[in-house]
Formats: structure tokens, sequence, C-alpha cells
């Protein structure tokens, strides 16, 4: 024990007596491991070795001179690392229109990671700033990390993507945990076992010993939970998911128009699989291609369509002309059975620079536009919304990036849904990492809220999620096809549903007065 004891003192004395631009390139590298946590390779003890690391890291920086501007610099150095790597992807975007774009992809896959490692910078600042001695710091960090973490989903108009709860991935049962605290919850019990194995460096192992067995009860939990939880389907109800699989750079061709629409509708018509005749279809995000209700041979189609007793679902661009002009709309039609009227969802939560642009008559003038069709950008909807299905429960859509924001999904004005509906283009994320981060975070979405997912994506991957997280059927990426399958009914809300970020909260205050406790008792 006092060899093991000699060697975690020396492991800690390199590590946090590393200073200048040494200590930022090994928090860069911590930061830059930790990301393949995240899928799609879900290695999770990267995350809390890294984690780790960067708490001995700022171990060494409150010794120092400047500590609180040394943690800083090292917790930007840290996140920068992370997002750099975990969202690569993003350059993917710029690839769709090279010629209009490509130029700003250098920029973009560098200055949003440098922007999110902000919050970084600001949560190691204040953990630094209210430093204690010994395990007392652990909770410190911890609390200060996450709350950081809150904020980066929140200000801005918020980007909550590969939280450190989503680096459980790879363990379906500890990602049931959500349902109790939420994403914000358990990346804060993350951070603090991520944090706590910095204590064994010192041969301290208490702590460490103490989380690693609440995160053993809650692996329990969420095994019960997954194997016992009674789950039925909606009698009569069988969703198809239609995944036309048509590259963005086809999409907005007028030629290829009506090649990408006889491909919806013969994929809508496929003889039905083992789960029985759909009676329910969802098309992706932006399925036409075009406004469809300004295609009045479109709309006769889908009459006929729905007149066979089916309802449909899709995504489309929509233009409204009012007294205030012209606005485009990110859309979902859905059509009951019988045609008339649609009812309609716009999108609310818009992705900066992809569908509108912030500040857009400066930026404007230096070339700078969203990316996507609409030559003013994208106007947003008020709020989420449910709307009533013919012959199943009511649904709450929500389109693509909507779904990546916890306890954001609902609106308490409108009664609990029975069902969320996601369709998303995920051939803007690449062929790899980003669809596959999408998925997971839906499948969380599911967990906190006791609610099944049917996710329709146009290049993949489409699936039915149901309310526990697990898949029920999916269809991978590049595939074109369908993916039929019964509908899974609700569970009674879980806390998390139920509270929201309550429960985070209330996780925070337990983990400053952790820290008030255990600095006394170290003092």
């Amino acid at each position: 024990m006092r060899v093991l004891r000699r060697l975690g003192d020396t492991a800690r004395g390199l590590i946090g007596g590393l200073a200048g631009w040494r200590a930022l390139l090994a928090a860069f590298g911590a930061g830059a491991v930790s990301a393949t946590a995240f899928a799609p390779l879900g290695f999770f003890p990267a995350l809390l070795l890294g984690t780790a690391l960067l708490l001995l890291l700022l171990d060494g920086a409150d010794a120092g001179p400047r500590p609180v501007r040394r943690a800083a610099a090292l917790g930007w150095a840290y996140a920068f690392g992370q997002f750099l790597v975990g969202l690569h992807w993003i350059g993917f975007a710029f690839l769709i229109d090279p010629d209009a774009y490509l130029w700003l992809m250098p920029f973009a896959v560098v200055a949003l990671p440098a922007g999110l490692a902000l919050f970084g910078a600001l949560g190691c600042a204040l953990a630094v700033y209210f430093w204690q001695d010994g395990p007392a710091r652990i909770f410190v960090f911890a609390v200060m990390l996450a709350a950081a973490e809150w904020l980066r989903g929140h200000l801005l108009t918020g980007f909550p993507w590969n939280l450190p709860a989503y680096g459980w991935g790879a363990v379906p049962a500890l990602l049931q945990s959500a349902s109790l605290v939420g994403a914000y919850g358990l990346s804060f019990l993350t951070l603090l076992l991520g944090a706590s194995l910095a204590e064994l460096y010192a041969g301290r192992w208490k702590l460490p010993a103490a989380l690693t067995l609440l995160f053993v009860v809650l692996c329990g939990h969420g095994v019960y939970r997954i194997a016992f939880t009674p789950m039925a389907d909606v009698p009569g109800v069988v969703v198809r998911l239609v995944q036309p699989n048509i590259p963005q750079t086809e999409k907005y061709v007028r030629a290829l128009m009506p090649r990408n629409w006889s491909r919806l509708m013969d994929l809508s018509l496929r003889p039905a699989g083992p789960a029985g005749e759909p009676t329910h279809i969802v098309w992706p995000e932006a399925a036409t291609g075009f406004p469809l209700a300004q295609s009045a041979g479109a709309l006769d189609q889908i009459t006929l369509f729905t007149m066979r007793g089916q309802t449909l679902m899709t995504g489309s661009d929509r233009i409204a002309r009012d007294r205030d002009g012209t606005r485009y709309f990110n859309s979902l039609y859905l059509f009951n059975p019988g045609g008339g009227l649609p009812a309609v969802y716009d999108k609310f939560h818009l992705v900066p620079f992809g569908e509108y642009v912030p500040l857009a008559g400066l930026l404007g003038r230096l070339g700078v536009t969203q990316m996507v069709s609409g030559a003013s950008g994208f106007s947003a909807g008020d709020r989420p919304h449910v709307l009533a299905v013919a012959g199943a429960p009511d649904v709450a859509p929500l389109i693509c990036y909507e779904v990546i924001f916890p306890h954001a999904v609902t609106d308490p004005r409108d009664a609990r849904p029975g069902w969320f509906v996601n369709i998303t283009d995920d051939s803007w994320f690449g062929p790899w990492a980003g669809p596959r981060q999408h998925l997971l975070i839906a499948r969380v979405r599911a967990i906190e809220e006791g609610l099944p997912i049917a996710r329709a994506a146009n290049t993949g991957i489409s699936a039915m999620i149901d309310p526990v997280g697990r898949i029920r059927a999916s269809l991978n990426l590049n595939a074109t096809g369908v993916v039929d399958a019964r509908l899974p009914a609700a569970l009674p809300p879980p806390p998390y549903a139920r509270f929201g970020d309550l429960v985070f909260l209330g996780l925070l205050v337990t983990g400053v007065l952790a820290a008030f406790a255990l600095g006394r008792r170290t003092r």
C-alpha cells in the first residue's frame, strides 16, 4: 500500500506540476481522448479518466500563481479538445454545397468547439475560485462543471450535445438513471465519479469507492427497470417510418423532385411486414423538397392516399404570406384519414447558422448566410405542441434538433402526449458519428419522459424507440427502405418528467452541502 501511495504521489506531482503550454497540451489531450466515450465508440472509461486528469491539473493550477486564470485556460483547453473531436462531423455540412460554403468549414469546425469550450473555462475558473482541500474539492468541481453544462444547454439558444451523461451510451442500464435525474443530473454524477478517481493518486479510496457503489446501485436500478417494467403496445397502431435516403445534394434539385416524390410514395405503399398493415406513416424532415402546401397535385395525391384509412405525417417547408411579409417555416404536416386541412406544427427551436443567422445584418455583409433554403432564414414556431392523431394517442412532434433539449420537448400547458415523432435529416451530419450521437440523444429523451419515439430520418438512422430507450426496430445509415413497428404504450411519467430540472438543482445543492461538510472536516 505504501508503494502504491508513493507511485500515486509521483504521478500526481508530475501531472499537477505541469505548467504553461505543457499543462494546456495535457488538458487538450485529456479532453480529446475523453470524446471517445461518446457515440459511436462509447468507450466510457475515457470520460472518467479524462475528468480525473483535469482535476489533477486544476490541483496544480490552484497551487500556483493566478490560479483562477490558469484554471480557466485549462478548462478551455480540455473542453476544446473534447468538442473538437466529438463534433468533428459538423464539417460534413459544408460539403453539401462546397462552392458556397467550403471556405467556412475550417472556421466552423474550430470556432464552434472554441466557443462551447468557454463554458468549460467558466466551470473550471469557478471551481478553483471556491477550491477546497481534500475530497471537498471533488464536489466543488462537479457542481461548477455541471452548472456550466446546464448553461451550455440554455444560453444563446443552447447546444446540449454530448453532455457527460451521454458517455454512458454503451451501458443502457446506467442510462435509465435519466428517468430519475435527467441528463443534467446524470452528467453531475458522472463528473463526480470521474473527478473522485483523482483521489486514488493520493491513496484515498473511500470517496471513489462510495461513488462506484452508487453507480452500481444505479446500474442495478437500470437492469431492473429494463427487465421488469411492464411493456405493452397501443392496440391497432402500426407505424411505418419511411427512409428515402435522398442525398442532400439531390433533395432540392427541381429535375429530381418527381423521382424523389415517387420514392416516398412507393416506400409508403410497400406491402405490410410482420408488424401488420401500417396505420400511421411518417416521412422525414423536409421530405418533399418543396413547400407541400404550394403543390395542389401533391395535396391531391395525399388526399387519395389517406382515403385508404392511413394517417400521414411529413416534414415540409412552409411559406406564410401576411402583412408581416413572407416567412418560411420548417414544419410538420399531419394528414388524418380522409384528407381535409392538415394540422401543422412549426419548428420552434431553430439551428443557429443552419436555419437562421444571429446578427444577420452584420454577418450577412461578411458573406455568412444560413445553410438551409429560405432567403431570409426560417421563422420560429411559438413552442412545443401536442397534436390529435386519428386512431392513436396524441403526439408531440419534434423536428431534428429539438429532441436534444432535456425537459423542453413538451409544454406544461398541454396534456401529456402518448408518443413523440422525431423527424430529421441527418444527411447534414455526415456518415458516421453525428447521426449515431443524435440517435443516442433521442433514446435518452425517451427514458427521461417515459414515452416512445418514432424517429424518421432521411438517410438514417430511423428507429422505433420504446419508453426505456430500447430500439424496437431500425434501419441503418444510408439505406433505403421502411421500418414497420407497433407503437409502444407510454409509461407513467417518471420523476424527471414530473419535476424536470428541480431534480438537477437538488443534486447541485446536495453537492454544495457535501463540499461544505467535507471542507470543515478537513480543516
